[in-house]
């Protein structure tokens, strides 16, 4: 500390890096099991349907996210009430052991209905930890930042979640590589699980350094500790209205425009369009570590401009590219397929033509089961009505297709779930279609800490950011692969589901432009903004 009592410039260097790396640590336990969730639908949820297995697989994806707001009500209180260093050690701690647990755990075939139950409590241990997490690391160093770089120092936490994603698909890969196929699915995924123990020892070391909050610290010295932080955090209208403002114009819009760029990216580019996986996984490594020093400088740059512009700017960025990116992506990462797409159309026709995504042994009706064909095979499709009583009919290119030989017709047609790889001149448009679909994200993620650590007074700051950004991201934004490859697999529209995070996006920038006021140069010390 200097003479004034604040912290050295080598203090918040320590303060940073050890934040910055237990959240990446932590981030990467939770987003390994993203990364897997295609293999986790064939390992934990076997069925005659694979749409169904990998949409189980993204519901307990959900489950994480979930029981994020619980875990942010628990560690939010314990955070308000004895300090945010001992709460984040409590949580890295948790994370860590779960994510072990789930390498460890025996599969569908080998330990029954017992490895779905005991995965999904897993996974809801690692959410009621990161639901933690977050408001324990961002408030942490905004608390030990200086006025007028505190966007920029709280950029350099919100790095964690694109480095722990990456970390996540560069083990995955690494491990797969380096045991081979035939290990990888019989006992090598379990490694990057595992592998979580060496993370959990490096981060309570680095974490064990650190001093309390300097905020903190003033309050429990002069007594001002809040006794009930939750209650208090709701006390009032005015309270519940910044509550819920942050919740959806600042949780709800950033977590939406981040996942976008990651997890539903990993799997438009893996499932939908069939690219091979090991060719995405390296670039979305690449472009990811490329723009995650984006949060620093969009951090940076709102300790100039003010935080709402910034992440205004990131929510309009979305809108435009969504859907024109993900398009980009599809025609140039599997040619083949968007050219069948194109020249030779799937009608389907028939009585009860519905799908039912979760169905685990088959579909009822004949149409259904036509659809759970294509379904299978990646294939687009447009249904249409028929007539009570009439037979499922299929047209490919306009040319009716024989039931008994649909699988053959489709392939004719250029139809193929085999994973390719696209040309290398297509590549460098790949990247920029990746790098502009990840942007909104890191635009907004950047100087969202900051923004949110000013809405609300030191005494229920842990208790009120916690639990009203993770309820919006927990919610909203954890359940949104399910719901855009529920959307795909019913609708048979690729892009379909894409509807779901736009129209969020649009609602939360509607709420932050009329719900958040500007805080830029806020006193930590003081009450929340009006």
């Amino acid at each position: 500390m200097d003479s004034k009592g604040e912290p050295s410039a080598s203090e918040i260097r320590t303060v940073i890096a050890a934040s910055a790396a237990g959240t990446a640590f932590e981030w990467y336990d939770f987003y390994i099991y993203g990364t897997l969730a295609p293999l986790f639908g064939k390992l934990f949820f076997p069925g005659s349907s694979p749409a169904a297995g990998f949409l189980l697989a993204l519901a307990t994806f959900g489950v994480g996210f979930a029981a994020r707001p619980f875990g942010a009500a628990i560690f939010g209180t314990f955070g308000d009430r004895f300090g945010r260093k001992v709460t984040f050690l409590v949580t890295i701690t948790l994370m860590g052991l779960a994510t072990t647990a789930i390498g460890l755990l025996g599969t569908y075939s080998q330990w029954g209905i017992a490895a779905p139950i005991l995965l999904v409590l897993l996974r809801a241990l690692q959410g009621l930890a990161v639901g933690g997490e977050y408001g324990g690391a961002v408030i942490y160093v905004a608390e030990h930042a200086p006025v007028k770089k505190r966007g920029f120092y709280t950029g350099w936490i919100q790095i964690g979640a694109s480095a722990g994603f990456s970390l996540s698909l560069l083990v995955v890969l690494g491990t797969e590589t380096l045991v081979g196929e035939e290990a990888w699915l019989a006992w090598g995924w379990r490694l990057p699980f595992i592998s979580s123990l060496v993370l959990l020892a490096v981060s309570i070391w680095m974490r064990l350094k650190l001093s309390e909050s300097p905020v903190f610290a003033a309050m429990q010295k002069a007594g001002e500790l809040a006794r009930r932080p939750l209650r208090e955090a709701y006390a009032t209208p005015k309270q519940l209205r910044r509550l819920l403002a942050v919740t959806f114009g600042g949780a709800v819009g950033q977590s939406i425009c981040g996942y976008v760029g990651m997890i539903q990216l990993l799997n438009f580019m893996q499932v939908s369009v069939h690219m091979d996986p090991v060719l995405t996984r390296t670039l979305l490594i690449g472009v990811l570590g490329v723009m995650a020093f984006g949060n620093v400088l969009a951090g940076w740059l709102s300790d100039f401009v003010g935080r709402k512009p910034v992440v205004m700017g990131g929510y309009l960025l979305f809108l435009i590219v969504l859907f024109p990116g993900f398009h980009i992506l599809g025609e140039r990462a599997n040619p083949a397929l968007a050219q069948a797409a194109r020249e030779h159309p799937v009608v389907v026709s028939g009585a009860d033509c519905t799908f039912n995504p979760f169905a685990q042994h088959g579909q009822t009706s004949a149409c259904g089961k036509v659809l759970d064909t294509l379904t299978r095979a990646g294939v687009p499709y447009t249904k249409l009505d028929a007539p009570a009583g009439s037979a499922p009919a299929v047209t490919i290119g306009g040319k009716p297709a024989a039931m008994e030989s649909l699988d053959a017709a489709l392939a004719a047609a250029g139809y193929s779930s085999k994973p390719v790889t696209p040309p290398a001149g297509n590549l460098l448009v790949i990247v920029i279609a990746m790098v502009v679909l990840g942007l909104p994200g890191i635009i907004t993620y950047g100087p969202l800490g900051a923004w949110l650590c000013e809405q609300f007074p030191a005494r229920t700051r842990y208790s009120s950011l916690a639990t009203s950004y993770n309820f919006g991201v927990g919610i909203f934004a954890g359940f949104m692969p399910f719901i855009v490859q529920a959307i795909v697999a019913t609708t048979g529209s690729v892009m379909a589901g894409f509807w779901y995070p736009f129209i969020m996006v649009a609602f939360a920038a509607v709420i932050a432009t009329f719900g958040l006021p500007e805080t830029a140069g806020k006193r930590l010390s003081d009450g929340a903004s009006a």
